[in-house]
């Protein structure tokens, strides 16, 4: 029986023609290629009156080298289309990917598009039974990567892949691959940019485990400046290394293990020991991942580069969302221009990240500024020096105690206006000060909620011992107290709080850096808790 292709959809295209040739070629399917590979997430989007997700992203096909080191995708169409008419989303589909080669087809051949070529046809027809094999696709992919033997032993190296609900997203294999070959390429200084929110963490964890797992590097150094950070790596992403992981503190000092994760200020003598890096010889570590590398680690004269420096033979990782850049202190001056990014704006395009909306206010005193009259005396009878006060002044110089009201009160009428009273809110403030009065304005807002629980409003500060205690509290999605919570610092950077659908800025913040970490306290989606999207 003759069949006409053009009669037939692209699922009967796909299943009597393409993966056939596909097959035929030598690829094994949920082996080395997938069909219907999910790319992205689909972005979320987020208006007054419905909360929706678009379409996401899927390759018709995606072949592998490794589990999840792609070589190629392949996107078919019906036989009513033209062959080449799927090139044009392959080859965005290929860039998302970071991969060379690219097909479009309908069933009657393949255009293959190979970005290594820089002379003579770049794409070129190919009946349906000369699919490239494996073999040959990887000897075109070594060729022109310039991949050696020696190389590929270290890109050989195989992913932590046990739970099939973590699989590494498209981009943290970027992120993975492109360090793993540069390390293979004898690169020693690196620097990764991930926005908050896209698993830095699991990223580093599957770096050290490829390059572990393989014996190219035996002892790694892990270094964040949080204990809640150290806290949660060692829990959570870096669980799978079990015996062979150790945090390093001065009561259980040994060199007996292989991973190791370490705070800077324990290493470095900040609190109160002496230098403990030092008791480790300089050549220890053969590999170091330093977390958050935008703050110490960046300043050129900062103990924390007294470290990197003391371990200047390991291959270093630097890991940021925000790299600083100045003119005191540069992360790129010391690891390099970044081997990968992906953004805020790239995660929520993608529907990885929460979208946010944003509500701006301003009060009187905000836009007019505040001046006292002559002989104006403060609350301690001080005269109160007569000039011009703006939101620079506020909370720092001059308080406004009913500036402060009044931001609680604004904020609690929205809150209570939108029904959503329960929905874990964070105030960054000027100073801690600043973060107690906001404390005590919020809950005299609020009294009904505070009788019922009067850790309703809590200040998590750095001096707030009772506050602190209840960082994990508020970390927690099954935990509902508490809900409102002031700060000024504290939880600008590092805190994994999946939960916050509102961030509020009662703070003049002057750097993109501390701006960008403190709204990605919100970015991260709870969808199973209807957090779809946040509000700054």
């Amino acid at each position: 029986m003759i069949i006409n292709k053009k009669m037939l959809n692209e699922t009967e295209i796909r299943t009597n023609y393409i993966t056939p040739a596909i097959k035929n070629a030598g690829w094994i399917f949920n082996k080395n290629f997938r069909e219907e590979y999910p790319i992205t997430n689909g972005r979320i989007t987020a208006t007054s009156n419905i909360v929706k997700r678009n379409k996401p992203f899927r390759a018709d096909y995606v072949l592998f080298y490794r589990p999840n080191i792609p070589l190629a995708v392949v996107e078919a169409k019906d036989n009513k289309h033209n062959i080449s008419d799927g090139m044009q989303q392959a080859l965005n589909y290929a860039k998302m990917l970071d991969v060379p080669f690219a097909f479009s087809s309908n069933g009657d051949g393949f255009i293959f598009h190979n970005k290594f070529v820089t002379e003579g046809d770049v794409e070129i027809f190919l009946p349906l039974n000369e699919f490239p094999t494996p073999e040959k696709l990887w000897t075109m992919y070594k060729s022109g990567r310039n991949i050696t033997d020696k190389q590929q032993q270290i890109i050989d190296a195989p992913y932590f892949l046990d739970n099939p609900e973590k699989l590494p997203r498209y981009y943290q294999i970027n992120a993975i691959n492109k360090t793993v070959e540069a390390i293979a390429d004898g690169r020693e200084r690196i620097l990764l940019v991930m926005a908050t929110g896209t698993g830095k963490t699991f990223t580093a964890f599957q770096i050290i485990w490829r390059l572990w797992k393989a014996r190219i590097k035996k002892r790694v150094l892990f270094l964040a400046d949080r204990k809640n950070l150290i806290s949660q790596t060692f829990t959570n992403d870096f669980a799978p290394f079990k015996e062979s992981m150790t945090w390093v503190k001065k009561s259980n000092f040994d060199t007996a293990h292989e991973i190791y994760l370490a705070l800077y200020q324990g290493l470095s003598g900040e609190e109160d020991t002496e230098s403990l890096f030092r008791q480790f010889s300089p050549h220890f570590f053969d590999l170091i991942i330093v977390d958050e590398c935008h703050r110490g680690s960046a300043k050129a004269d900062s103990e924390w580069r007294k470290i990197l420096e003391y371990f200047s033979a390991a291959t270093q990782i630097g890991m940021t969302a925000t790299p600083k850049e100045d003119n005191e202190v540069s992360n790129i001056d010391y690891f390099g221009e970044p081997i990968y990014t992906y953004s805020l704006k790239q995660g929520i395009e993608d529907g990885f990240l929460a979208p946010y909306r944003v509500v701006r206010i301003f009060f009187d005193k905000d836009i007019e500024g505040f001046i006292p009259y002559n002989g104006q005396l403060d609350d301690n009878g001080e005269v109160i020096d007569y000039r011009l006060y703006n939101t620079l002044d506020f909370d720092k110089t001059l308080i406004l105690k009913r500036r402060t009201k009044l931001v609680a009160k604004t904020v609690s009428d929205y809150l209570k206006k939108n029904n959503c009273r329960m929905d874990k809110t964070i105030f960054f403030c000027v100073d801690q000060e600043h973060a107690a009065r906001m404390r005590e304005a919020l809950i005299n807002e609020n009294a009904d909620l505070c009788a019922i629980d009067d850790r309703y409003v809590m200040r998590i500060t750095s001096d707030d011992e009772t506050g602190i205690k209840q960082l994990d509290n508020f970390r927690d999605v099954e935990s509902q107290y508490p809900v409102l919570v002031t700060t000024s610092k504290l939880l600008t950077t590092g805190v994994d709080i999946p939960s916050v659908k509102n961030i509020v800025l009662d703070s003049n913040i002057r750097s993109m850096i501390e701006f960008k970490q403190i709204i990605g306290r919100g970015t991260r989606l709870r969808e199973d808790l209807g957090k779809m999207y946040f509000t700054i």
